[in-house]
């Protein structure tokens, strides 16, 4: 939950806390709807399977990765884990961004033009949600109509470019969204100091290695990388390992002044984010084929989290809706099927209809897949950044209970 703009998930949990305060009254700040408090998730089955999923299976594949490479031998074990990862994309990677548009376009009209959104998150909302995929499919058409291999080189690195920027943005998010959760929020300069932090992260895993230019293909497109010298990977190591100096005084502060911290999970959430899958993502062989995937899942379960929420309120006074489960499940169940169709179903269609020979031989055998794959990546980007934004008042039930779904079950 990419990971997403200047302001992204943690924008769903700011706050301006100058002291501790009363659990409710920091909640109440920290979601900026209402005045009940978030509490984190109840039973110790669940706070262990919340960790798992919004990082903390990471540390743990690491020793399965060792065991199934001396039990199997390297490339049998490679071959295992990519092979299972690549079918284990459609219920976790390509969900992950389906249930993008889910979220995004729904009650479009009055987001769009009328006055679900204030008049900056309205403007948010419509260079996201029409400029974006319009500025992006123009350019993958165009590369297609050209063909040419360097406009859709240039489609890609912008992609994997933002790519880092939508990882460490997300944990940063769900670190703050977590934290408060248990009643822990930041200052701004707080904030910042992790911020910072994440950025180096994201521009050091970017610049490594030095890259020369290399000539290397993509869903069939062969394009040369634009080269980047050492001295940029030495700049932004630096600049990493500098913003580690803040981002622990800024904890240690935070202790000694309120003696609270967002302890392991939402610590882990963030680190795992910026160190595991970001910068240090191919420190293992194989853990590096379930990066995507760990990505995926902790952004799917801040989307449970959301909607299980507006689920359990629907169902009650006034609205009498259909059942949380059945609610939550339909959601999956839609992503599942839009993940195929924008994966699978709709580019091996388009390419068969309209990719030619003359285009084939130029970009390979998928050029609409890799147009579609493109613009769904870098669209989901910034859908992301006007979604988890406070400004969004569908934010608020990111709070595990909310006033109206407790007044609606109390009444029945």
């Amino acid at each position: 939950m990419a990971v997403s703009g200047a302001e992204g998930l943690e924008a769903a949990s700011e706050s301006q806390p100058s002291r501790p305060a009363p659990a409710a009254r920091v909640l109440a700040g920290a979601v900026g709807y209402g005045a009940r408090p978030t509490t984190p998730l109840r039973g110790a089955g669940a706070r262990v399977l919340e960790f798992l999923a919004v990082g903390g299976l990471t540390p743990l594949l690491f020793p399965l990765s060792t065991l199934l490479r001396r039990a199997l031998g390297l490339d049998d074990a490679e071959y295992a884990v990519g092979f299972t990862m690549f079918y284990a994309a459609h219920a976790l990677n390509d969900p992950h961004f389906a249930v993008t548009y889910l979220l995004f376009y729904k009650d479009a009209r009055a987001r769009a033009l009328g006055d679900a959104f204030g008049p900056a998150q309205r403007a948010r909302y419509v260079f996201a949600g029409f400029v974006v995929p319009a500025v992006i499919g123009a350019w993958g058409l165009a590369a297609i109509a050209l063909r040419s291999a360097p406009l859709f080189g240039w489609l890609f690195q912008a992609m994997f470019f933002l790519v880092g920027w939508h990882y460490v943005k997300q944990g940063f998010g769900v670190m703050m969204v977590l934290a408060a959760r248990r009643g822990v929020t930041f200052l701004p300069r707080e904030r910042w100091a992790i911020l910072a932090h994440c950025f180096c992260g994201w521009a050091y895993a970017w610049a490594s290695p030095a890259d020369p230019g290399t000539e290397v293909i993509e869903k069939g497109v062969v394009y040369t990388t634009t080269p980047h010298g050492l001295g940029l990977e030495h700049a932004t190591h630096a600049a990493f390992l500098a913003s580690i100096v803040p981002l622990v005084w800024t904890l240690g502060a935070k202790w000694r002044r309120e003696r609270r911290l967002p302890l392991v999970t939402p610590l882990v959430a963030l680190l795992a984010s910026v160190w595991a899958w970001s910068i240090y993502s191919s420190v293992d062989p194989l853990v590096r084929y379930m990066n995507p995937a760990l990505h995926s899942l902790q952004y799917l379960f801040v989307v449970h989290l959301l909607k299980r929420s507006e689920a359990r309120e629907r169902e009650g006074a006034p609205w009498f809706e259909m059942s949380a489960g059945a609610r939550v499940g339909l959601v999956a169940l839609s992503a599942l099927a839009l993940g195929w169709v924008l994966f699978h179903g709709a580019p091996s269609a388009l390419d068969a209809i309209f990719a030619g020979k003359a285009t084939r031989e130029a970009l390979g055998d998928t050029p609409y897949f890799a147009a579609l794959y493109a613009l769904v990546n870098i669209h989901h980007y910034f859908m992301d950044t006007v979604i988890w934004r406070r400004e969004n008042p569908h934010t608020r039930y990111l709070r595990e209970s909310h006033p109206l779904s407790l007044a609606s079950r109390a009444s029945q």
